[in-house]
């Protein structure tokens, strides 16, 4: 811990490692009312004993294990809730306008078992074709066409260049979906409440400060406190906005969210 009572220096290891010693009440007992030689106590003991003359000790510890933990919790949480709401944002456009119908994700993998005449060629791979081209000709610009006018091949060669180019940076758009995909809403909750309820932790240390017991530890524990506090408010906020649009995207691409609601993020898994 440095000098401003911070305790993010000394790592979250060695807090852990501190609670994991933590005596029973009863042993604590003990080795406060120990008054023998201190020779006689093993390297443990002995080292316990002078904790333990730390009012409040292993209750400050625990409170110093979550504020090392915070940060790297918070950043967690809040690029999990980004990447659900950039997904979310992504695949709501233009779900509420024209009169657009819903459709089930799942209709998508049947084109791989539809096939052309030839047996081979499936209409999944038409549809790559198409988008392909597509792409390709709305990449080429009004100048290129008319320079390439003479040459048809060349415009249908570099049509699916382009177009390729663009099929194949799909994957680089879709970076968001594969980590929404792998997220799990009841545990991504469950973060959120654990994180809330440490917060008990560092309450309780500052609950019992007594005159006698201010300095830079209590001074930074209330400040991160209150900033903690703020933190915690702002990933509930963005919890409930990316369900909401998780909520949105299934109920446009499956209709019915009664039946996705133990796996509301199953609609990222298609």
């Amino acid at each position: 811990m440095d000098d401003t009572g911070n305790p993010e220096g000394l790592g979250a290891e060695l807090f852990e490692t501190l609670v994991k010693m933590a005596p029973t009440k009863e042993e604590e007992i003990k080795l406060k009312n120990y008054d023998g030689d201190l020779s006689k106590l093993g390297p443990a003991e002995r080292f316990l004993k002078q904790v333990l003359d730390i009012p409040l000790a292993f209750k400050r510890v625990e409170a110093m294990l979550y504020r090392a933990n915070f940060e790297t919790e918070v950043n967690y949480l809040k690029k999990s809730f980004q990447s659900l709401e950039v997904t979310g944002n992504r695949m709501n456009v233009g779900t509420n306008r024209g009169g657009a119908k819903s459709f089930k994700l799942d209709t998508l993998l049947k084109l791989a078992d539809i096939k052309g005449t030839d047996g081979k060629t499936t209409l999944l791979h038409f549809v790559v074709q198409e988008i392909i081209r597509s792409e390709g000709t709305g990449a080429e610009s009004t100048n290129e066409n008319v320079q390439n006018q003479t040459n048809p091949q060349f415009n249908e060669d570099e049509f699916r260049k382009k177009g390729l180019q663009v099929v194949a940076g799909l994957s680089r758009d879709f970076g968001n979906v594969k980590k929404a995909a792998g997220m799990d809403s009841d545990v991504l909750s469950s973060y959120v409440i654990k994180l809330e309820m440490g917060l008990d932790k560092v309450r309780l240390v500052l609950q019992y400060v007594k005159p006698d017991m201010q300095g830079n530890f209590f001074n930074s524990t209330e400040i991160f406190l209150k900033d903690a506090e703020e933190k915690i408010l702002k990933i509930k906020a963005d919890e409930i906005r990316a369900l909401f649009l998780v909520k949105e995207v299934t109920e446009y691409f499956h209709g019915d969210t009664t039946k996705e609601e133990a796996h509301p993020f199953r609609i990222f898994m298609i």
